[in-house]
């Protein structure tokens, strides 16, 4: 049935049929959620391994984990960091469970003391590119730190970058930009080669210009293996060394919150950090980085561990984005990704998100608020929602996503009756 095709009085009959669904579906008091990327317990157990893997083995390239030392962290977790972020190990530090709190510290970092010789960011006015829809929690940090966010778009192949070069080029105050380089929260894109070498081949006018490469999703493909273009690699022939700073976990490879994470940079970026970090403390969880190399031992190792997190997450995926298919393709008041990798799936509907979160909500589902994917919470056209698959069980999911589907109808149809009384 295509909405838009049909007249007031049919969409006021079809209006009466779903609120009458809606309210049966109300009285059996549901509670689900689809509001955040959190592993579920299947694809937790698949590292249960991990609490149990240390016996007495303390020592580990000459360090006894139990112990203070080694800021840095341990060379064999610096090894296995440093494959997924695409940085050299000896520009690697390896650090606690979140890399959210890595960046966060970097923009504290260069916010007190500065980098490349400027000024430090609070003696400064400090804008940063947000390509969007993307996380929202990177754009909290900008907000805790009065950073001015700057939407720009984002294409299938990553920032629109005519636009990207063209503000960096003419404002000093410019000072980074965000980056989800593959399987992009909550797109799923992958930055293209092209879009890769431009980001590297930048000519900022702020001389303290930043790349924050947040690589979270780097072997999270639900098929096969993807490779993203190396942004140092790309930067170092680009001589502009001194842009990327990237970072990664393994909040969704073992433990959400009892993993590692790492951040990767080179030159006076790395010396500034490590500086940082040694001001606040002697030594991050080496027991933690034993267990996780004993575990995840390489890439090679991690590819087939995320294999077996992909055959959990892949069906769940396929199962939304099918019945997508199912109810929208005859009736368009609804577009969605169809992501290969990552933790989401991004949708645009023709009603009002804000309309569909508050339809959910009182039905017992949580999804994430409306316009939590745009700077400062406001997406212009409310229509963008990001979908999370990964905690809720198949049956919970088919119920979710059938009451997701509802509210999308309901709201169409009201902004549609909305329209034509007007």
């Amino acid at each position: 049935m295509n909405y838009f095709k049909l007249s007031k009085e049919e969409l006021l009959r079809e209006k009466t049929r779903l609120d009458e669904k809606y309210l049966e579906i109300k009285d059996k008091k549901i509670n689900l959620n689809m509001s955040r990327g959190k592993p579920s317990i299947e694809q937790l157990n698949l590292s249960n391994e991990i609490s149990k893997n240390i016996n007495d083995d303390f020592i580990y390239s000459g360090f006894d984990i139990r112990n203070y030392g080694c800021l840095e962290g341990l060379p064999e977790a610096r090894k296995i960091m440093s494959d997924l972020i695409g940085c050299p190990p000896e520009n690697t530090i390896v650090c606690g469970n979140s890399s959210l709190s890595i960046m966060h510290d970097t923009i504290c970092n260069f916010y007190v003391k500065g980098i490349n010789g400027c000024k430090p960011w609070s003696e400064q006015k400090v804008k940063f590119l947000c390509p969007s829809p993307g996380y929202d929690r990177h754009f909290y940090i900008c907000e805790f730190f009065n950073i001015e966010m700057i939407q720009v778009k984002l294409n299938d192949d990553g920032p629109d970058m005519d636009t990207v070069e063209n503000l960096v080029s003419k404002d000093e105050s410019i000072k980074g930009i965000w980056c989800v380089p593959k399987y992009s929260n909550p797109e799923g894109i992958i930055y293209s080669d092209e879009t890769v070498r431009r980001l590297a081949n930048l000519r900022p006018l702020a001389k303290d210009f930043k790349i924050f490469w947040d690589n979270a999703y780097s072997v999270h493909d639900l098929y096969n293996y993807i490779p993203l273009t190396n942004i140092f690699e790309e930067c170092k022939k680009s001589h502009n060394e001194s842009f990327p700073i990237a970072y990664c976990s393994t909040s969704k490879i073992t433990f959400a919150s009892a993993g590692i994470s790492a951040i990767g940079c080179l030159g006076e970026n790395f010396e500034s950090m490590k500086k940082y970090f040694s001001t606040k403390i002697v030594s991050f969880d080496k027991f933690n980085q034993a267990r996780h190399i004993k575990f995840l031992k390489n890439l090679q190792n991690i590819k087939e561990h995320m294999k077996k997190q992909a055959s959990i997450l892949r069906p769940k995926f396929e199962l939304i984005i099918d019945k997508f298919k199912k109810t929208f393709s005859d009736n368009p008041i609804l577009k969605w990704t169809s992501p290969k990798g990552g933790y989401f799936i991004s949708v645009y509907s023709h009603g009002s998100a804000s309309r569909i979160e508050k339809l959910c909500s009182d039905l017992g589902l949580i999804i994430t608020p409306a316009g939590a994917s745009y700077p400062y919470g406001k997406d212009v056209d409310d229509s963008n929602i990001r979908i999370a698959p990964s905690y809720p069980s198949i049956d919970e999911l088919k119920m979710a996503i059938d009451i997701f589907i509802l509210c999308v109808k309901i709201s169409s149809i009201e902004k549609m009756l909305g329209n034509l009384s007007q």
